[in-house]
């Protein structure tokens, strides 16, 4: 009998800040995913990668200002780094909990390029801003190197595109892993943004909205359910406001017609119901998850959060 299979795409929550906090909430949240995999479900792991890439670029940045005649690193590095960082703490945690429960399975971190679109329109369009708080004259070198750059309340800050995902590169490697009955963790942070060139990958200035990248991941492996994790309980409408409704269920025909009263905000709660809508589609067994993230025995059926589904 085929095991069914789930995405859970961790947000900041699950992962934490700094080095310490990535310790102790990679603990919290391993919990939560071995629940689902003692449920018996394939179970591939993406993750968010915010603060963790910030500062590797932010790290890296000011090592090459101090040290001018080392190359500066590109957007595609510092996100590999953020990979390898991320997935060590949460393939040692979840490896830990299995075998506190007496479970014996591989936990394996993929390093993975995703394929994005070089005529995509966010390239012209760049909204994502990394790295620290710049001078005036620190931006202007900036942009004389050929990067973006905007103005902010406190300073320059340099911004990149956001491409939606196009393809995963290490997807049959992904496949193979899960069929074999292991843990995966892949996609993180959205994954390596890479421009296919004939036969060679060339690492984009850009970085992957998380949500999209996991809703990617979930269609390619064909999964039953995608769990994406955040800060809130539940969806809203309303949200923030005197009289916000939190939605325990709806469809996707609902959250289309949501998205067109302006009722979620761009950069958090909107790319995670557009991810439900694409990688759901016209399935009747598809269904999404958006909840916060709390153990629970009984898996996705005792989850407490906005269930979507076709």
């Amino acid at each position: 009998m085929r095991k069914k299979k789930i995405v859970i795409a961790l947000g900041h929550e699950a992962l934490g800040t700094t080095l310490p906090e990535q310790k102790t909430a990679t603990k919290r949240t391993a919990k939560a995913v071995v629940d689902f995999i003692k449920d018996d479900y394939q179970v591939a792991i993406s993750h968010s990668n915010g603060p963790q890439i910030g500062m590797i670029h932010t790290a890296m940045a000011e090592f090459c200002r101090i040290y001018p005649e080392y190359t500066a690193t590109p957007m595609s590095v510092c996100s590999a780094m953020s990979q390898g960082y991320i997935g060590y703490d949460l393939q040692n945690a979840i490896r830990t909990e299995l075998l506190d429960r007496g479970i014996y399975k591989p936990v394996s971190t993929i390093l993975t390029q995703v394929c994005v679109d070089p005529y995509d329109d966010a390239f012209y369009h760049p909204t994502k801003e990394i790295g620290r708080v710049m001078t005036e004259e620190e931006g202007e070198i900036e942009e004389k190197k050929g990067n973006h750059v905007l103005k902010t309340t406190d300073g320059y800050r340099r911004i990149v595109a956001a491409p939606k995902p196009m393809d995963i590169v290490e997807i049959d490697a992904i496949r193979a892993l899960l069929d074999a009955d292991q843990i995966v963790i892949a996609c993180g942070g959205g994954g390596i943004p890479v421009l296919a060139q004939g036969h060679r990958l060339k690492g984009a200035s850009a970085v992957i909205e998380k949500d999209f990248a996991a809703g990617k991941l979930a269609d390619m492996i064909d999964a039953d359910h995608l769990v994406i994790l955040t800060g809130v309980e539940k969806v809203s409408l309303n949200f923030g406001q005197d009289n916000e409704i939190p939605i325990d269920e709806m469809t996707t025909t609902q959250a289309k017609k949501y998205i067109e009263e302006g009722q979620f905000e761009a950069g958090t709660m909107l790319p995670k119901i557009e991810t439900a809508i694409e990688f759901i589609g016209n399935s009747a067994v598809r269904s999404v998850m958006i909840t916060k993230l709390e153990p629970s025995k009984e898996g996705i059926k005792g989850m407490i959060g906005t269930m979507i589904h076709k």
